[in-house]
């Protein structure tokens, strides 16, 4: 159910809200130093060779494994990776993690191009629409990441929104503005909600609008809660679940077909992950839309609760997809990068 604001302090925020950030916050300041906030973050990586074990195979679905990385760093607050986006370079990009914070870097690669570390990193506290940093859990559980123009987007669970950052400047800027999500509160779940955020191509139908899709909150037919959020077709749709997996990003290709990177996380159904590919021409207000599995793993290979996608085309004009995962803080989980090149032929044909 949605998290209950029924009283508000005297700056109008949700007081069940800032306990809770308040609460994770002291759970943080036992567990890190003062100089872990905002300050440069020096990320080891070990590389990661075949996604399968003992395998040299390459070739998942459509998917083509370039490299890993497995990531870790002695500023506690490296974690909890909930999406990635690069910038045109293609080397730098922004990352969000649910515990209220900006984590910032470039990627680095060997003489084949495959990943090999990650520099000039940094974790910063996000800063919420008071001017508030509100680390951890609930007022700042950030989970969706989009660029468009000169803001950088960022959907939230619990209190859920879409709030925009000026860009350059989110690191240090209170959110300017806020997005109607479209989807009545009442209908998202306090923890399963806002969990994909992305831009369609503005050569699209959507025309460059904000979409968003539900974590696991469903309507009466079971199906995935989802809206776009703004431009000519601005409306609500939802998406189908099934098979136990749920949605935890999405990125728009440059034909405006839809990635959609589905996870599943627990004890009951073991450790697993799937990409489906939805036709842009589908989504529209009103619609159901499906698409066909393009890539799928579990526990056999190197995968981990994965949670953040995007892609970018290379220097041979091949489409590339990086995927992360977030590790909870948890000793028996990994913060992982993968990459994959898309060896779909029409899709690279098409762009």
């Amino acid at each position: 159910m949605p998290f209950p604001f029924d009283n508000t302090d005297s700056k109008g925020r949700p007081v069940a809200m800032r306990c809770v950030g308040l609460i994770a916050m002291l759970a943080l300041l036992v567990g890190c130093s003062s100089g872990d906030e905002g300050a440069p973050a020096d990320i080891r990586a070990t590389v990661i060779s075949t996604l399968r074990p003992g395998s040299q195979e390459t070739q998942f679905g459509a998917l083509e494994f370039v490299g890993g990385l497995e990531l870790s760093s002695d500023n506690a607050l490296l974690g909890a990776i909930s999406a990635i986006r690069f910038r045109p370079d293609q080397r730098h990009f922004i990352s969000v993690l649910d515990t209220g914070h900006w984590l910032t870097g470039a990627i680095e690669r060997d003489d084949k191009g495959r990943p090999k570390g990650i520099t000039e990193a940094r974790i910063m506290p996000m800063i919420d629409r008071y001017g508030d940093t509100d680390a951890g859990k609930g007022a700042m559980d950030a989970e969706g990441l989009a660029l468009r123009g000169d803001h950088v987007l960022v959907s939230y669970e619990q209190h859920h929104r879409v709030d925009t950052y000026p860009d350059p400047g989110f690191e240090t800027s209170p959110p300017d503005d806020t997005i109607p999500i479209l989807i009545p509160r009442r209908q998202l779940r306090a923890n399963r909600s806002l969990e994909a955020l992305m831009i369609a191509p503005q050569s699209s139908p959507l025309a460059g609008a904000a979409v968003i899709v539900a974590e696991d909150s469903l309507d009466d037919q079971g199906n995935m809660l989802a809206a776009i959020l703004d431009g000519p077709l601005q409306g609500r749709f939802t998406v189908r679940h099934y098979d136990s997996f749920d949605v935890s990003d999405g990125v728009f290709l440059p034909d405006g077909d839809l990635l959609l990177l589905e996870r599943r996380f627990g004890l009951a159904h073991g450790l697993g992950m799937r990409i489906r590919r939805i036709a842009g021409a589908d989504i529209r207000p009103d619609a159901v839309v499906d698409g066909k599995v393009i890539f799928e793993a579990n526990s056999r290979e190197q995968i981990d609760n994965m949670e953040g996608i995007d892609v970018f085309r290379a220097a041979d004009g091949t489409l590339h997809l990086i995927l992360v995962s977030d590790d909870n803080h948890s000793i028996l989980q990994r913060s992982l990068m993968l990459e994959f090149r898309l060896s779909d032929e029409s899709v690279v044909s098409q762009n």
